[in-house]
C-alpha cells in the first residue's frame, strides 16, 4: 500500500505525509504540552518523570511517523501500537506526577483528555488498517 493510500485516518482525505495524519499532529500537541507542564517539575526530576514523560511523549508522533514511512500496512499497524503504549506510559506518569503532587489533578486533566482521544484515534486507525 502506497503512503497516499493511507487514507483511513481521516475518511477520504488522502495521506501523503505522516504530517497529514490528524492523530500524528494531536500527538505532537500532546508532547508540546507535555513538555510545558515539566518545565515546572522540581530539577530533582530532571532524569526522573521529566524525562520518562517528555520521552514517552514525543515517542507517540515519532512512531507513528515512522511506521508510515515503513510503506507496510503490517509495519505501520506494529508501530500504530508502539504508539499505544507510549500513550499509556505518559498517561500513567501524569498520574504518578499528580498522585506524589508534583502538579494538581487540574494541571494534568487537559492532557488526559487529549491522550483519551489520540488512543480512540489510534485504535480507529488500526483497525480501519487491518481491514484493507
Amino acid at each position: 500500500m502506497a503512503n497516499g493510500e493511507w487514507g483511513a485516518d481521516m475518511g477520504d482525505q488522502k495521506i501523503n505525509s505522516f504530517k497529514d495524519l490528524h492523530v500524528w499532529q494531536e500527538a505532537m500537541d500532546l508532547a508540546v504540552g507535555c513538555y510545558r507542564l515539566t518545565r515546572r517539575f522540581p530539577r530533582d526530576e530532571l532524569f526522573g518523570l521529566t524525562s520518562q514523560i517528555r520521552r514517552a511523549s514525543s515517542s507517540i508522533a515519532a512512531n507513528i511517523a515512522e511506521g508510515h514511512g515503513r510503506e507496510s500496512t503490517q509495519s505501520f499497524i506494529q508501530f500504530l501500537r508502539i504508539s499505544q503504549g507510549s500513550l499509556k506510559e505518559v498517561e500513567t506518569h501524569l498520574l504518578l506526577s499528580a498522585r506524589v503532587e508534583i502538579v494538581t489533578q487540574a494541571q494534568i486533566d487537559l492532557l488526559m483528555e487529549m491522550s483519551e482521544r489520540i488512543g480512540r484515534k489510534l485504535r480507529a486507525l488500526i483497525r480501519t488498517l487491518q481491514e484493507k
